[in-house]
């Protein structure tokens, strides 16, 4: 244990899994940042004079072959380590002898463990960013090619006016558009290095943690050390909420799409790989990976809750903060998964034109009938109750409706080139 003193007591090993639960299991995903992280510091202990430059290099070259053997599935965390942290400890005293145990100079695993979990957030926020990105992509280019294909719009999952597949493909664009800015964004907010606090009060050391900050790519430093332990679930949960946006349209196309793909509605088709069949029933094909997308939300909030509860603390470090792990890692797992399926399935969806030209009824045209009655100079309540009574008899297409709807991002003026021009920026530039 990194933290024995040698002092003869006992440890009952059922605490000792109590307090361990699954970390060295979790650690797992973060533990390539650790080792990243783990460099950075070494280096800065030799710009200090706390390493001499051999002894910086060999415990790199230590650092960078612990990594590769990791990667290849060669050094393996298990129950043998507590943690990521003292397995990586243990590594390089087994390699290094006496210069192994210098490299937890000047730092805790307190902050060990914010900056590999910074590093994870900065790199899952950013795939975040580019799925969403993509997504928006594949949405956009339906809606230039569908934008005058008819399809009923619906309030209340009642027919209410026409509308296209377009827009409903744009809907989607746009709301991934947002999704990725949010995730940059929300990237920019956490990306501040926190290595070099130590246990939350600094060291007696003149670290170089500009140098850090440098090295590791972080935007900023993160200041105060007794901050820097109080934002240890603070930043997880802002990095979860950008998660939960980008999951809410998830879950809204998934709903869409178990609604059109049902015999009732017959708008749109999904291709077999994406369904399974009925282990009873030989007639069903069942859209089981949208029914998961759908569900995938219910991870995120739920992590979203566990780790905002969690944070009822005062300031400092609490062992508590180890439950904070376990919420993140399923979230950003779970949705990244999911987000990175949507571009695929927009594409490859099919539509049935006729179907949904067919579902437009004639009371569907009454709106337009109210707004053509109220340019021409009828108040618009009694346009609304002259249209009620003689829209249901409307003689119209629903290409003229749809030509007709010319407010700004419907299907007459969808203006899909300012949903181009922001995706364009929402795509930025990977750090």
């Amino acid at each position: 244990m990194l933290w024995s003193k040698d002092d003869g007591r006992n440890t009952d090993d059922r605490l000792m899994a109590f307090m361990a639960a699954d970390d060295v299991v979790l650690d797992r995903a973060l533990f390539r940042w650790d080792v990243l992280a783990s460099k950075a510091h070494v280096r800065g202990l030799q710009r200090i004079d706390l390493l001499d430059a051999d002894e910086c290099e060999r415990l790199i070259a230590a650092l960078d072959a612990l990594d590769e053997s990791f990667a290849a599935g060669e050094f393996v965390l298990d129950e043998r380590y507590e943690d990521g942290h003292s397995a990586i400890e243990a590594y390089l005293t087994a390699q290094l002898g006496e210069l192994g145990k210098k490299v937890h100079t000047g730092r805790s695993r307190n902050d060990q463990v914010l900056v590999a979990t910074r590093l994870f957030m900065r790199d899952g926020l950013e795939r975040l960013a580019d799925a969403c990105a993509e997504t928006a992509g594949a949405f956009l280019k339906r809606a230039h090619t569908e934008m005058t294909t008819p399809m009923p719009g619906y309030t209340h999952l009642q027919r209410a006016v026409p509308s296209t597949a377009g827009m409903w493909f744009a809907a989607f664009a746009e709301a991934f558009i947002d999704n990725a800015q949010l995730a940059r964004d929300t990237k920019t907010w956490v990306d501040a290095n926190p290595l070099g606090t130590a246990a939350g009060y600094g060291v007696n050391l003149p670290l170089d943690r500009d140098f850090t900050t440098a090295e590791l790519g972080f935007s900023r430093m993160q200041l105060s050390p007794i901050y820097a332990q109080n934002s240890r679930g603070k930043f997880e949960l802002q990095a979860i909420g950008a998660f939960e946006q980008a999951l809410l349209d998830v879950r809204r196309f998934a709903w869409d799409v178990s609604l059109f793909t049902t015999a009732e509605f017959a708008f749109v088709r999904l291709p077999d790989i994406y369904t399974t069949g009925s282990s009873i029933m030989p007639n069903k094909r069942n859209p089981d990976v949208i029914e998961l997308l759908r569900a995938a939300y219910s991870t995120i909030a739920g992590a979203r809750a566990e780790l905002a509860a969690t944070l009822s603390l005062p300031s400092g470090y609490h062992r508590d903060l180890q439950n904070t792990k376990p919420p993140l890692l399923r979230a950003f797992t779970r949705g990244l998964a999911a987000v990175e399926l949507i571009a695929a399935i927009a594409t490859d969806l099919e539509l049935d034109v006729d179907r949904m030209r067919d579902a437009i009824s004639p009371a569907m045209y009454a709106t337009d009938i109210a707004i053509e009655h109220a340019v021409a100079g009828t108040p618009f309540r009694d346009a609304y109750r002259e249209a009620a009574r003689s829209g249901l008899d409307a003689a119209r297409t629903p290409q003229e409706s749809i030509a007709a709807r010319t407010s700004p991002g419907s299907s007459g003026d969808a203006r899909l080139n300012v949903l181009e021009e922001r995706l364009h920026i929402a795509r930025g530039s990977r750090k």
